[in-house]
């Protein structure tokens, strides 16, 4: 075990984060406290980039209670332990954020980013519902709308007077929006719009709130002015009235029982008809004037559609920070875990070993901490990059399709690692880790969905190989095939990687490792960049030449999906680059020296773990030999030996406070309850 003296944790002096007054704490509530080993609180303070404080408050200041559930509560108790629960959050400052400073937000998208980070250290119902309340119908209005949206729909939405819901999924389309069904035709003659559910597809489902909760719904649909079709907008249809009945011609449905998110009341929306006023149409980039003709500033229907979808990118960032925050909480319960129990005895222990004594157990856990870090660091920009990015004055319209692609590709990869992560570690917590009381079950099952809303992973995968060939000229979110074919026909060898603007540290780093000899580099930082680098650059020049050669094919559809695991790996070894990039940048900022020496291991230890998992390309393609292959596999092994007396220490930087991972077999001695044998 570390030896590290411990110590009690409250915000840092000068760093408490402005919330407005309705949302501060009130005194007399309690303020929970840690007590963390040096080295766990240093690892913490290195990864908490810009919002460190938001999230050193948010640990300090929320009580267990209001983030744990009680995993024993059927799907009516759930549904009102997180009601409650949402509210606490408005007192607590963690909502809204990201709203205009007009109507009591912060105008802060990163920090509201960072609240849903946050709330998903404690239970993910009470973040999805959050989410959906305050990130994606409150986004929708806040990005899609004008200053009368704003006060008519924002201010009851962060009081929580009237409940929001967010109506885009229907049965019939769910990845592809362009081809929603539902309908928004302008009548003229009562300046009226008429929201319509025209085919049984249309009717939307899986929609958060929408069963129990909601009042009203952004309603994603065609918007019909006259004789023309001008794709899909968002219009504010209220849904419920004050006493929670259906309004007329509304139809609402309940989803029922799903695989997790017991507390989120997800159900289905069929409209007849309904009518609502013309200035419930979300207008910011096209919208229909006094005169009942449609007006934009975008000529392009279809770049309108993915001008509107860009603005809220938001919630992809957001999924990625919540699951990589779930897999840094099934580490932690799985290592604490690990370090409690004993199985089989052996000469020279004192008792039964202690399961994380094993390597095979090591193997396990550590190399995915390693991984969580790196995750850790990658969201820290991205979600900053999104701030940086709203501050600006004018908007750098390519600099805007980069972060978009980056959200795409973080989503997807993070919550992919998350899943299996959240898997490994109740396997690694045996019988015990099966009980819904020590929190991976549930949390295995609320974590599912992450792969498949705000963007199914595989088509988020296709999108950032679509923004790497076309250098992000073209809009990110078109899966056209015939333009990302001609898109690899037009584009030419050695400009791909370019295009992401390497670091000058990363070049630094790369170019030193290249005078050196093979014998010197597998512990060296530039060789494994290179690593990284060289099979990004290969796989995405040998892909635009396995297009490029079916360009001029009629059927291109059938180019790009012969081609499509192609795509896939492209969008894949790209995130890893860009991942294992930002965990080098994190610990360049890093001046603990030594949080800095712990870091440098855990970066090391994550870069020879992907490298060791994709050794069969690398040998194929001859950049790795057989030898080398099996040496990364030995060096894996001895850094985990040297991590191992570390590793609790490695688990409170990962952020979430003991009393938050709401599992019973950390509370009780376990050896008492289990006997060996036992396990499952």
């Amino acid at each position: 075990m570390t030896t590290s003296t411990r110590q009690t944790t409250t915000p840092h002096p000068g760093t408490d984060v402005a919330m407005p007054d309705a949302a501060a704490p009130q005194a007399s509530e309690p303020r929970s406290t840690e007590q963390l080993t040096d080295l766990g609180q240093g690892l913490r303070a290195a990864t908490g980039g810009r919002y460190g404080p938001v999230r050193d408050l948010a640990r300090a200041s929320v009580p267990a209670e209001v983030m744990v559930r009680d995993a024993s509560l059927d799907m009516a108790g759930a549904r009102a332990w997180t009601n409650e629960a949402l509210r606490s959050l408005v007192r607590y400052g963690m909502a809204g954020s990201g709203f205009p400073t007009t109507v009591g937000g912060l105008d802060d998208v990163g920090r509201s980013c960072v609240d849903f980070e946050m709330t998903a250290h404690g239970d993910l119902s009470l973040t999805v519902k959050s989410g959906v309340h305050f990130g994606l119908y409150g986004g929708a209005v806040t990005a899609l709308g004008n200053e009368w949206h704003h006060e008519t729909f924002l201010r009851p939405n962060l009081a929580l007077e009237q409940i929001g819901c967010y109506a885009m999924t229907e049965f019939g389309h769910g990845s592809d929006v362009a081809s929603l069904q539902t309908t928004h035709t302008y009548d003229p003659e009562t300046d009226e719009i008429v929201v319509h559910s025209p085919t049984p597809s249309s009717t939307k489902t899986y929609i958060g709130a929408a069963a129990q909760d909601a009042h009203v719904a952004a309603v994603y649909g065609q918007l019909h002015v006259g004789e023309e079709s001008h794709g899909v907008h968002v219009v504010v249809v209220p849904i419920r009235d004050a006493d929670g009945n259906p309004l007329p011609g509304v139809t609402l449905g309940d989803n029922g029982a799903k695989g997790g998110l017991a507390g989120v009341d997800n159900g289905t929306i069929t409209f007849d008809h309904v009518r609502v006023p013309r200035a419930h149409l979300l207008n910011r980039f096209g919208g229909i004037d006094d005169e009942g003709r449609y007006v934009s500033d975008i000529d392009s229907d279809n770049k309108r559609f993915f001008t509107m979808l860009g603005t809220l990118v938001r919630g992809r960032i957001c999924v990625a920070a919540g699951a990589a925050t779930a897999s840094r909480k099934a580490l932690s319960i799985a290592t604490r875990y690990a370090l409690r129990r004993r199985q089989f005895s052996a000469p020279g222990h004192d008792g039964d070993v202690v399961l994380m004594d094993y390597l095979a157990h090591q193997r396990k856990l550590i190399p995915a901490i390693a991984t969580a870090y790196a995750h850790t660091f990658a969201v820290n920009e991205v979600v900053e990059r999104l701030q940086e990015l709203h501050e600006m004055p004018e908007k750098d319209q390519v600099a805007q399709r980069e972060l978009e692609t980056r959200a795409a590709g973080l989503k997807a990869v993070i919550t992919r690692f998350g899943n299996d992560t959240i898997q490994t570690c109740r396997e690694a917590c045996g019988g015990a880790g099966y009980l819904a009381e020590n929190g991976l079950t549930v949390l295995r099952g609320d974590a599912d969905v992450f792969a498949t809303f705000e963007g199914d992973n595989t088509v988020l995968l296709q999108l950032v190989a679509k923004g790497l060939l076309s250098g992000y000229k073209e809009m990110w979110g078109d899966l056209d095939m015939r333009g990302m074919v001609q898109f690899a026909a037009r584009t030419f060898g050695g400009q791909f990687v370019e295009a992401t603007a390497a670091r000058p540290l990363i070049e630094r780093l790369r170019t030193a490792a290249a005078r050196k000899g093979e014998g010197e580099t597998l512990l060296d930082r530039g060789w494994q960049l290179a690593m990284f680098a060289d099979r990004e650059r290969h796989v995405l020049e040998t892909l635009a030449t396995r297009l490029r050669r079916r360009a001029d094919d009629q059927d291109s559809f059938e180019a790009f999906n012969s081609a499509q695991d192609h795509v896939l790996l492209a969008a894949r070894t790209h995130m890893d680059r860009v991942v294992l990039e930002a965990f080098v940048a994190g610990i360049e900022e890093c001046e603990d020296e030594q949080v800095r020496e712990v870091l440098d291991r855990l970066c090391t230890l994550h870069a020879l773990t992907s490298i060791d998992a994709d050794s069969g390309w690398f040998q194929a393609h001859n950049r790795m030999s057989a030898g080398r292959a099996k040496a990364v596999v030995a060096q894996i092994n001895e850094l985990c030996a040297e991590l191992r007396p570390q590793v609790l220490d490695l688990v409170e930087g990962l952020g979430i406070p003991e009393t938050w991972l709401n599992s019973q077999m950390l509370q009780d001695d376990t050896s008492a309850r289990w006997t060996p044998g036992a396990d499952v």
